[in-house]
C-alpha cells in the first residue's frame, strides 16, 4: 500500500547529533552556577494564534531556568490567567493582580508576586480582571510602556522575567514588546500556523523602531512537533527556510503529559521529571543560556 496516509506517517532514521531540520546539534552544557542575580532580561512569549504552546512554554522553560540556579519571574499577561493557574495558582482568590499593578500607582509589586512550589521560581498573576485594562490603557499617556514601569522595581532580583502575552497583538502585547529585550516565538507545527509569523515578526519590526530599539527576536520555538508525521518536518523545513537560524534548534514534541501536567498545576519537569518532554525544556533552557538569550 502507496497511499498519502502512509507516507504521512514514515518515520525517518534519527541521528541525534541532528537538530530536526538536519543541523549540527551543539552541545548545550549545563549552565554554571550564577554568583549573583540580576539585572533581569525580560523575555516575551509572544504569538496572537492561540493553542501554539505559549503557556505551556512559559511555565517549563522558567521551571528549567530554575532548575538551573536562575531566579525566574513569570509574569502572566493573559486574562484566562492559565499561567497562574498553571503554577498552581489559583488566581481568582487573590486581592492583587497584574491588573491592579497596571491601573494603580500605588499597587506594590513586592506584595503582587506569588511564589511558587518551584524554588526560584515565581508568578505575577492574571485573571478576567486584565481584559478590562486593554481599554483604560487606552486614554493613559505612555500607554504602551506601563508594563516596563511595572517591572522596573523587582528587574534586579530576578536573572529573567517571562511575560506569558495572551493571543493577539493588541495594547498589552504592545506593552510586552515594548518592556522586553527579546521575543520567543513558540510555533505549533501545523500550516495554518505559519500564516501569522510574518505579522507577527512585522509588529515586532515596528516595536522596535518606534518604541523599543533593544527588542530583538530570539527565536522561534516548534511545539508539539511529531517527527513520524510528514507535515511536521515540512512545516520546520518552511520554518527554517524563511528565518533561518532563527529557529531553534531544540523542538517540543507532542505529548498528553503536557495537559496532564497542567492538570496536575505543575511544570512538566517535576510532574514528569524523566519525560522526553521536560528533557526538551530543559535543553531549550541550556540552548537559551547557550546563546546569550537568558543569564
Amino acid at each position: 500500500m502507496t497511499s498519502q496516509a502512509q507516507d504521512d506517517t514514515s518515520e525517518p532514521t534519527l541521528d541525534p547529533t541532528l537538530d530536526a531540520v538536519g543541523r549540527r546539534l551543539p552541545d548545550f552544557p549545563e549552565p554554571a552556577p550564577l554568583t549573583s542575580h540580576g539585572p533581569a532580561r525580560i523575555i516575551a512569549m509572544c504569538n496572537q494564534k492561540g493553542g501554539v504552546g505559549k503557556t505551556t512554554t512559559t511555565i517549563n522553560l522558567g521551571a528549567s531556568l530554575a532548575e538551573y540556579g536562575r531566579r525566574v519571574l513569570i509574569v502572566d499577561f493573559d486574562p484566562q490567567g492559565a499561567a497562574s493557574v498553571g503554577l498552581g495558582v489559583n488566581p481568582h482568590e487573590l486581592d492583587q493582580t497584574i491588573y491592579n499593578l497596571l491601573m494603580e500607582r500605588d499597587a506594590d509589586i513586592h506584595a503582587t508576586i506569588v511564589p511558587t512550589r518551584i524554588s526560584g521560581l515565581h508568578v505575577l498573576p492574571a485573571n478576567i480582571d486584565l481584559s478590562a485594562a486593554e481599554v483604560q490603557l487606552v486614554g493613559e499617556v505612555a500607554r504602551e510602556s506601563v508594563l516596563s514601569r511595572v517591572l522596573r522595581p523587582v528587574t534586579d532580583d530576578y536573572d529573567v522575567i517571562l511575560v506569558d502575552c495572551q493571543p493577539s497583538l493588541g495594547l498589552l502585547t504592545v506593552n510586552a514588546l515594548t518592556a522586553a529585550h527579546g521575543v520567543l516565538i513558540p510555533l505549533e507545527c501545523e500550516f495554518f500556523a505559519l500564516r501569522g509569523v510574518a505579522l507577527l515578526v512585522e509588529t515586532i519590526e515596528k516595536i522596535r523602531d518606534r518604541l523599543n530599539p533593544r527588542l530583538e527576536v530570539d527565536g522561534i520555538i516548534a511545539t508539539m512537533y511529531d517527527n513520524r508525521t510528514l507535515h511536521s518536518r515540512e512545516v520546520v523545513a518552511r520554518v527554517f527556510e524563511a528565518f533561518n537560524e532563527t529557529l531553534m534548534h531544540t523542538v517540543i514534541g507532542r505529548t498528553v503529559k503536557f495537559p496532564d501536567s497542567s492538570v496536575a498545576a505543575e511544570p512538566i519537569t517535576t510532574y514528569a521529571p524523566t519525560h522526553a518532554g521536560a528533557t526538551a525544556y530543559r535543553q531549550l533552557a541550556r540552548e537559551l543560556v547557550f546563546r546569550g538569550d537568558a543569564a
